[in-house]
C-alpha cells in the first residue's frame, strides 16, 4: 500500500514494494498524489519490463497525469506535452526511438518555433524519457548524444516611464489617488509594483495580504520559481502602491490569475501602441534600476537569484546610463 504524509502544504506519496527500491514524490495534492502512486504501484506488480507496446504519445499522457502535477510550472508543461502528442515523434513505439528520431524532431521544431522554445520543449522531452528509463519501459534515455539546441541571446527588452505610462492609461488608472478597483486597474499596480520588486508575475498573482507587512516593509513569498521561500523589502513607492489596494488582514493582494493578467496586459498593449514588450521585462527594468541602489549580494537575495550569472541576464543598463555614473 502506499503511504501518504503532508509536508508543509505538499503532499508526499512513497511507493515499496518488495525487492525494489521505494519511490517517493511530492504533489500539492493528496488526489494528485494519490493517482500516481497507484499508478506506480499497479505498474511495478505488473512487473512492467521494456515499453510493452507504449508510444512515445503514451510516455507524455503518463507524464503530464502523473508527473507535471508534482511542477511548479504544471498548467503549462501539460500543455506543451498536449501539443508535443501531435507530432510524428508521438507516434513512435517507445522502444523504438533512436537519437536519429529526436534529432529529426529537434530540427523540424527549430524551422517552427524560437529556439527558446525548442529548449523548453526539449527539456521537457528529456523528463518524459528519464520516467519511462525509471519505470523500466526503456533501457537508456535516446536524448543522450543528441546535441542540444544553441541558447539564444538573452533579452535586454526594458519598459521606459513613458510606456508605464501609457499602459497605466490603457489600463483604466489615470492617477495615484484614484482607487483600483476593477481588475484592469490592480493590474495597472501589479505592473508599477512589480518594476519596484523585481517579482514575477506568478508571485504577484499569489500574493496575500497575510504575507505583507507594511511596517516591516516586506513581504513574504512562501513558493518561489527556485522552490525557495524568500523575503522581498519593499520600497517607499511600492508600500505606496499596495495601501492602494488595501491593506487588508487576508485574502489576495491583487485578485487576478496569471491568465487573466495576461490577457488584460496584451489588451492594454496593444491600446497604447506598443509592441515588443513583455510583461517579463518589467523584471530586467526593475533589476537594472534596483542594480544602482544595492550591492550586487544584497541584489541577488532579493530577487531570487542563487548565482551571478543568472542575475547578469537581467542587469541591462545602457551605455548611457553607465556614463552618468562615470562622472
Amino acid at each position: 500500500m502506499p503511504t501518504f504524509r503532508k509536508r508543509g502544504r505538499r503532499w508526499q506519496a512513497m511507493v515499496r514494494l518488495a525487492g525494489r527500491p521505494p519511490a517517493s514524490r511530492t504533489f500539492a495534492t493528496r488526489g494528485e498524489a494519490r493517482a500516481w502512486a497507484e499508478d506506480l504501484e499497479e505498474s511495478l506488480r505488473r512487473g512492467h519490463e521494456g515499453a510493452g507496446g507504449r508510444t512515445v504519445a503514451e510516455a507524455l499522457s503518463h507524464y503530464a497525469r502523473a508527473v507535471a502535477p508534482s511542477h511548479r510550472g504544471a498548467r503549462w508543461e501539460q500543455l506543451r506535452l498536449a501539443r508535443m502528442s501531435h507530432e510524428p515523434l508521438a507516434a513512435i513505439p517507445l522502444d523504438s526511438v533512436t537519437a536519429v528520431h529526436v534529432a529529426d524532431w529537434r530540427d523540424r521544431r527549430l524551422v517552427q518555433v524560437s529556439a527558446g522554445s525548442v529548449l523548453r520543449e526539449w527539456s521537457l522531452l528529456r523528463g518524459v524519457f528519464a520516467e519511462a528509463v525509471e519505470r523500466r519501459w526503456i533501457g537508456s534515455n535516446p536524448m543522450q548524444g543528441v546535441r542540444k539546441p544553441a541558447s539564444p541571446a538573452g533579452r535586454d527588452r526594458r519598459v521606459s516611464d513613458d510606456e508605464l505610462e501609457r499602459l497605466r492609461l490603457a489600463l483604466g488608472w489615470s492617477a495615484d489617488d484614484v482607487p483600483a478597483d476593477r481588475p484592469s486597474q490592480r493590474i495597472a499596480v501589479m505592473m508599477l509594483v512589480a518594476v519596484e520588486t523585481a517579482m514575477r508575475s506568478g508571485e504577484l498573482c499569489a500574493l496575500t495580504w497575510d504575507h505583507v507587512d507594511l511596517d516591516a516593509r516586506s513581504v513574504r513569498l512562501p513558493i518561489t520559481k527556485n522552490g525557495t521561500a524568500r523575503d522581498v523589502p519593499l520600497s517607499t513607492r511600492a508600500i505606496e502602491l499596495l495601501r492602494l489596494l488595501g491593506p487588508r488582514t487576508s485574502g489576495a493582494v491583487f485578485g487576478v490569475n496569471d491568465k487573466s493578467r495576461d490577457a488584460l496586459f496584451r489588451k492594454a498593449r496593444a491600446a497604447a501602441g506598443i509592441e515588443g514588450l513583455h510583461w517579463h521585462d518589467t523584471r530586467h527594468e526593475a533589476i537594472t534600476r534596483l542594480a544602482r541602489k544595492l550591492d550586487v549580494l544584497d541584489l541577488a537575495r532579493m530577487v531570487g537569484h542563487r548565482d551571478l550569472a543568472s542575475l547578469r541576464t537581467y542587469y541591462n543598463p545602457t551605455a548611457s546610463e553607465i556614463a552618468l555614473r562615470l562622472g
